[in-house]
């Protein structure tokens, strides 16, 4: 379910909301309303068939002061460059409130990556980094997995700046394959940092885990990842969904036989000993916790008193509109924001650059602990100012990350 709106301007709207109450100067305020580039591509792909088709894509950068900018690439029919930009400042406020040295950025494919063929993918992909070689680079703009991209994608990109240098440049990407210079614990970092986070929450509002149930929404490497952690943890998963619906057992599910099914037929529809529902049964179940895993807009004015959760994770980038979140506050939901709960990619993505650099690799046990280091420090920082400031978990995240960016801002000034 979406609600029709302009994505980047109700960031900015927020962001403006933000700095009004910290009283953040002008000068910083207009930098944080604006991307600071943009690139749109219409670029040409052999089909094989041998017609030639041509694809559309962007790469927005919207503020890279505190660093390399950052974020991922998106391939889906419906992408915009509105929302591509939405993302881009969402990754700015993202490795500000975990407190990484990176800036924000997004990109993204007009194009279903389910029609195409392996081949088709990969000179789609190898021409798209072409077209976008000017904006990338391991100091400059490091791209990532994101929906419809996979550590293979990562791989091509990764390879196709490298022929243009002449040499290998891993660190180009982030969520590539182990084999060239991938980070053990990156596939997974989203999904355990979405759980890491959950369990905080648990613990601070004095929740029983064994006792807790779960719904899922979307089944892609966030939700299933989050869904299977959290059931190694204790939790009973009673509900999970993907595009094609969702299924249902208050008993709790098997989710190592959902992802096995996932596996072998692309979807959770049609698992034995569950119900069968819709993606919107699926955000009204009664349960502890709430995971949005999908895409963004999926909880809106429309549906957000249907919403029976205690606590909201947001896993997805921006699934709840700001209409939605005044009713879920209202309600006295629990929501944990995206920019806090899926943080752990770009957190894991900041390890895999850093040992890329240095040409030195971590084990998976000090990733892991690395990242719970992390997770738990923001957690805490933005629970602090939730609780000075008397505010919700969101606008105390974008609190933390705008003075972040807005102090590094005015350390550096503005050229010339």
């Amino acid at each position: 379910m979406v609600e029709a709106s302009n994505a980047f301007q109700m960031i900015v709207r927020q962001i403006d909301a933000v700095c009004e109450r910290l009283k953040i100067k002008e000068a910083w305020r207009l930098r944080l309303g604006n991307c600071e580039r943009e690139l749109t591509v219409h670029f040409p792909v052999k089909m094989d068939d041998g017609r030639v088709k041509i694809f559309t894509g962007f790469r927005v950068v919207h503020n890279d002061t505190r660093g390399p900018a950052k974020g991922g690439l998106r391939y889906h029919p419906d992408v915009t460059l509105d929302e591509t930009r939405a993302l881009a400042a969402l990754m700015t406020l993202k490795t500000a409130v975990v407190n990484v040295p990176f800036g924000g950025a997004k990109g993204a494919v007009v194009c279903d990556p389910m029609t195409l063929s392996l081949d088709e993918l990969e000179r789609l992909t190898r021409r798209y980094t072409a077209e976008i070689t000017i904006m990338i680079g391991p100091e400059i703009d490091i791209p990532a997995p994101d929906v419809g991209t996979n550590p293979q994608i990562m791989a091509w990109i990764m390879d196709t700046y490298s022929m243009g240098k002449g040499y290998s440049v891993p660190a180009v990407t982030t969520g590539k394959p182990i084999e060239i210079g991938g980070s053990k614990g990156r596939f997974g970092a989203t999904g355990r940092g979405c759980t890491m986070i959950a369990l905080l929450t648990a613990k601070h509002l004095g929740l029983n885990l064994g006792e807790m149930t779960v719904a899922v929404q979307g089944f892609g490497n966030v939700g299933s990842t989050t869904a299977q952690f959290l059931s190694q943890e204790g939790c009973r998963i009673i509900g999970v969904s993907d595009i094609y619906g969702g299924v249902y057992n208050p008993k709790g599910l098997d989710i190592e036989g959902l992802l096995a099914q996932c596996k072998q037929t692309g979807s959770v529809v049609g698992f034995k000993e569950a119900e069968a529902i819709t993606n919107a049964e699926l955000l009204a179940l009664q349960c502890d916790i709430l995971v949005p895993a999908a895409i963004e807009n999926q909880i809106v004015k429309a549906n957000a008193a249907d919403i029976k959760a205690r606590i909201i994770v947001e896993g997805a980038n921006a699934p709840t509109t700001s209409e939605a979140d005044r009713i879920l506050n209202d309600r006295g939901v629990f929501v944990v924001p995206d920019i806090l709960t899926n943080a752990g990619g770009v957190v894991v993505s900041y390890f895999e650059w850093v040992q890329d650099v240095q040409a030195f690799f971590w084990s998976e046990d000090e990733i892991n602990r690395q990242l719970q280091a992390v997770m738990e420090n923001a957690f805490y920082q933005v629970l602090e100012v939730s609780q000075r400031q008397k505010v919700d978990l969101r606008d105390a995240a974008y609190m933390l990350a705008i003075k972040r960016v807005a102090d590094a801002m005015q350390a550096r000034g503005i050229f010339p």
